[in-house]
Formats: structure tokens, C-alpha cells, sequence
């Protein structure tokens, strides 16, 4: 964890049992292991609440991006609708003028145009 092996634990070990004494030493011990497991819970809930913002973050840029894809395809739908619809008042109007409107006499290929009077 540290670098630190087994003969340094020993001689960290054998100091503190020096220093501290025998009396205080698994008080001291038991303190220090209290400490860590609360440091280890912190970094745990640290963690997860991350994890969970993340998760959150995510989902929304997927929904975000769900919601842009759906509308652009109802856009992209409403577009079509509305050029059939032009597309097809247009063609029945055409398809009631060509039958209202008379036809025009076709004058025979070699027939000469009339000319204009002059007064």
C-alpha cells in the first residue's frame, strides 16, 4: 500500500508499543481502525453519489437527445403532410380546369393565320 513490508511493519510496530505503551496501545489500535472504516465509509457514499449523478447526467443527455430525434421526425412528418396536401388540392384543381375549359380549335397545318385588317 505505502511500500512499507513486513520488517518495516515490525519495527513500526515494536516503536509504538514503545512509545505509547502497552496499556493504551489497543485503544490507540482500535481508535485508528475506527477512523479508517469511517474514512472508507465516506469515500464509499463519496463514490456512489458520484456514480449516481453520473447515471442521472446520462440518462438525461439520452432522453435529451430521444426527444430531439422525435422532434425532428415530427417535423420531418408535418413537412411531408403538408406537400402532399399542396400537392394534391393542386392536382385536382388542374384536373377541373383542363375539363371546364373549352378546347381551342387546332387550325390544320397549312393553313395560313388570318391576317389583321387595316382601318
Amino acid at each position: 500500500m505505502f511500500g512499507i513490508g513486513g520488517p518495516e511493519l515490525l519495527i513500526i510496530c515494536v516503536v509504538a508499543l514503545i512509545v505509547i505503551g502497552p496499556q493504551k496501545l489497543p485503544e490507540l489500535l482500535r481508535s485508528l481502525g475506527k477512523g479508517v472504516a469511517e474514512f472508507k465509509r465516506v469515500g464509499n457514499e463519496v463514490k456512489s453519489t458520484l456514480d449516481d449523478e453520473v447515471t442521472k447526467a446520462e440518462a438525461a443527455a439520452r432522453k435529451k437527445e430521444v426527444d430531439a430525434e422525435l422532434a425532428r421526425r415530427k417535423a420531418e412528418k408535418a413537412k411531408q403532410e403538408a406537400a402532399s396536401e399542396a400537392e394534391t388540392p393542386a392536382s385536382e384543381e388542374t384536373a377541373a380546369a383542363e375539363s371546364a375549359a373549352p378546347e381551342a380549335p387546332v387550325a390544320p397545318a397549312g393553313a395560313a393565320e388570318p391576317e389583321e385588317k387595316k382601318a
